[in-house]
């Protein structure tokens, strides 16, 4: 199967890895090889396959005391359709008021981007 947006073909493994970065919006490596049920040296690789092919970026950072990396999806691939009015983004589709500038607000963008 290839990824979306791609021409690149996935292993089920890594397949299952990608989807699960975009369904967290964003995962801990210690917590990624856990919720695949693989090794962590298999984790390991998965990541750094999806890294290499740009779906998903990985930062270092410290997790539960130890030191571990934070997967996310990255966004070339996403539809961005649903948010658009003609050319320009247009978020402001609900009845609240939303704040531009607030982290929520930037947490309801990505939600909607990986949702599928």
């Amino acid at each position: 199967m290839s990824a979306p947006g791609t021409d690149i073909e996935l292993s089920e493994d890594e397949r299952a890895g990608l989807a699960l970065v975009r369904e967290t919006g964003g995962i801990h490596q210690s917590d990624f090889w856990k919720e695949l049920d693989v090794s962590s040296r298999k984790g390991s690789r998965i990541v750094e396959s999806l890294v290499e092919l740009e779906l998903v970026d990985r930062e270092e950072t410290v997790y539960a005391g130890h030191n571990t990396y934070y997967i996310t999806p990255t966004a070339r691939d996403l539809d961005f359709t649903l948010l658009m009015a003609g050319d320009m983004l247009s978020p402001f589709i609900g009845e609240e008021e939303v704040d531009p500038n607030s982290d929520a607000f930037s947490q309801w963008i990505m939600n909607l981007a990986y949702q599928e």
